[in-house]
């Protein structure tokens, strides 16, 4: 086997026992937190505050004491001085080699300063996952993402070119020249949301294209949004492309940090030898039992020029201890991200997630890929409206509407009212969809 074969799967690392990776994670936390004491202001003042040194950290309960931090908190450090980063920043902004920002859209963006050690970084954790997936030299991977400020596939690109990929960047085209683009150069790969992936098939059948038998992708990365692990989702993906389908989490203030192995267990793993990632109760901020939803929050152990300490990352999760047939020794959050805690909001008494309505939807045939769900006062009753597309080669009819009313009252435990619209006309998105309106 060759260097570039086996540097990917790290056997020491990634099947480590755990009480030997909670003494890295423990070893590397400690370090972090004394990096962000010593050269980052923002944290300095927030571990003063709380009264904690780095030296109070002992044990990994002992990270509890640590307060989490929120975005709203990124926004007002970014105010001062050093521009743009602010007291977030812990290394001279001479050391600063890459820009990046959050995708703003759930507030002002917040920008992310990171040095060549710390996109080195990136593209390491990033190498991980896609050689978990199978990625290998022999492919050729197309990224139909326009490149910009938004870190998106940015490290993906460099994790292929590290492990040995060919790299088609297809930024600058049309869809339907990216899909013309892939069936020229036989690309056997693909990176993209899995909104855009349902959306590239819908330009393909119109230029009369079926990917499953005219394109060569055996395999596709799916990130940016829920999807890749929803079931329904998965399933419209795979068999239009006739590819496999792999999920990865990640964020702008986090990393590359879970992703979904070949074995597909259902949910993704944690890339723990780089990433302290917590389960927390919502309502308490105490440690979520194993298969109890919780909040993420995440410390990125290795990140230096704009560190995190403890970060919310706002997404909704399940921790469970049952092993994966990789082999691998890190953890698995079952059925992956699941949503987000700053979206969910009662109805009537009854919490509600509006990407449930995805799992539904998606189970349909007779529907289209795209929904959007509405949320309404009327006669001071909260009101839920999701609006479907009906597929080209279907008609309307009162019968499909109620199966779906009745799917979605019995998934979510909410009356909700339904109206299908006519193939195309909802909004398409091709990098993170945005598909709920709260018009309270």
């Amino acid at each position: 086997m060759s260097y570039t074969q086996s540097r990917y799967w790290n056997p020491v690392l990634e099947t480590m026992p755990r009480a030997q990776l909670e003494r890295l994670k423990l070893l590397k936390f400690k370090r972090a937190v004394g990096h962000a004491y010593a050269n980052s202001p923002f944290y300095r003042k927030k571990l003063d505050g709380a009264k904690i040194r780095p030296d109070d950290i002992k044990s990994l309960s002992d990270i509890e004491k640590i307060p989490r931090t929120d975005k709203n908190e990124l926004r007002d450090a970014q105010q001062t001085d050093p521009f743009p980063y602010g007291s977030l920043l812990s290394v001279p902004t001479d050391d600063v080699t890459a820009y990046h920002q959050t995708s703003g859209t759930t507030g002002q963006a917040v920008r992310q300063a990171d040095s060549w050690r710390d996109w080195e970084w990136w593209s390491e954790c990033w190498a991980t996952i896609l050689w978990a997936q199978g990625f290998r030299p022999q492919d050729r991977v197309f990224i139909p993402f326009s490149y910009g400020v938004f870190i998106a596939f940015w490290a993906g690109h460099y994790a292929c070119e590290k492990i040995g990929c060919e790299v088609i960047a297809g930024g600058g085209l049309s869809t339907e020249d990216r899909i013309l683009k892939m069936r020229e150069i036989k690309a056997t790969a693909l990176m993209c949301t899995p909104t855009y992936a349902l959306h590239m098939t819908e330009v393909a059948a119109r230029l009369g294209i079926d990917p499953a038998s005219e394109l060569h992708v055996s395999k596709m990365l799916c990130s940016g949004e829920p999807g890749a692990l929803i079931p329904s989702t998965k399933g419209r993906i795979e068999g239009r492309w006739g590819a496999k389908v792999y999920d990865h989490a990640g964020a702008t203030e986090g990393g590359a940090w879970g992703f979904e192995c070949a074995e597909q267990p259902g949910g993704l793993h944690i890339n723990e030898a780089m990433f302290f990632l917590e389960v927390l109760n919502i309502e308490n901020g105490q440690p979520a039992a194993p298969g109890e939803k919780g909040e993420l929050v995440i410390t990125p152990l290795d990140r230096r020029a704009q560190p995190y300490l403890r970060f919310n990352l706002k997404d909704t999760a399940i921790l469970t201890d049952d092993p994966c047939k990789c082999g691998r020794s890190f953890r698995l959050l079952q059925g992956g991200v699941l949503g987000r805690s700053d979206r969910l909001t009662k109805v009537r008494g009854v919490l509600f997630s509006p990407t449930s309505v995805e799992e539904i939807v998606r189970g349909f045939p007779e529907l289209g890929d795209e929904y959007q769900v509405i949320l309404q006062k009327r006669d001071e009753l909260d009101e839920v409206t999701v609006k479907v597309e009906i597929k080209p080669d279907r008609r309307k009819n009162p019968e499909l509407e109620e199966r779906l009313r009745q799917a979605l009252r019995l998934y979510t435990g909410i009356r909700i009212n339904v109206e299908v619209e006519a193939y195309g006309t909802l909004p398409r998105f091709e990098v993170k969809a945005s598909r709920f309106e709260d018009q309270r």
